[in-house]
């Protein structure tokens, strides 16, 4: 919340060139000791051409990706951990042994999952925002593009032809996102 004096009008509100602080209260409405913090006063963006770009930051969408790829990994992991501790019961085995098992199947599909959508999350994080810095154009081909090199790094060390299947399925599969993603936004109200 902003503090204004009362003889100003609404369209001075957003003068930043005043030397009042902007001061903003997060417990206005508690019964709670509080402090006001002070909001900046100075815009956001050095240029109107960075204000007006709709789009993450590169250190964004590395951790978004990379987060967002740990994440699906790790719950996805934990599943299949969950079925495979579930299929490895014995007749004679105690219900402490049997959630033992599933407790360190889980764990131990779940690391390994997560680790490896991590991975390539990050891998396609940084292709994407470095091919987008080199284009400068920031279009559906930067995420084909990412993709098929994200496919083709994470199967390098395989050998070459592994690289350019998992190359092609990577291209194939953003491809196939991006485009579900402009047709949801295309025919679904949301």
């Amino acid at each position: 919340m902003a503090v204004h004096s009362s003889n100003r009008d609404t369209d001075s509100e957003f003068d930043h060139s005043s030397s009042q602080p902007r001061l903003y209260n997060p417990y206005k409405d508690l019964q709670v000791p509080y402090r006001n913090f002070q909001l900046p006063t100075s815009p956001e963006f050095l240029f109107d051409e960075e204000a007006r770009r709709q789009r993450r930051s590169w250190g964004e969408n590395l951790t978004f990706y990379t987060g967002c790829g740990y994440l699906a990994g790790a719950v996805g992991g934990a599943s299949t951990g969950l079925v495979s501790g579930v299929k490895s019961f014995e007749s004679g085995d105690t219900m402490k042994l049997r959630i033992n098992r599933i407790l360190n199947s889980s764990g131990h599909s779940g690391r390994l999952w997560g680790n490896r959508l991590g991975v390539i999350g990050l891998l396609y994080a940084g292709l994407e925002s470095g091919i987008e810095a080199v284009r400068d154009t920031d279009d559906v081909w930067n995420c084909v593009a990412a993709g098929l090199g994200t496919g083709a790094l994470y199967r390098a060390a395989r050998g070459v032809r592994s690289a350019a299947v998992a190359g092609a399925v990577g291209g194939v599969v953003v491809g196939l996102a991006v485009t579900g993603k402009q047709m949801l936004k295309r025919y679904v109200p949301i």
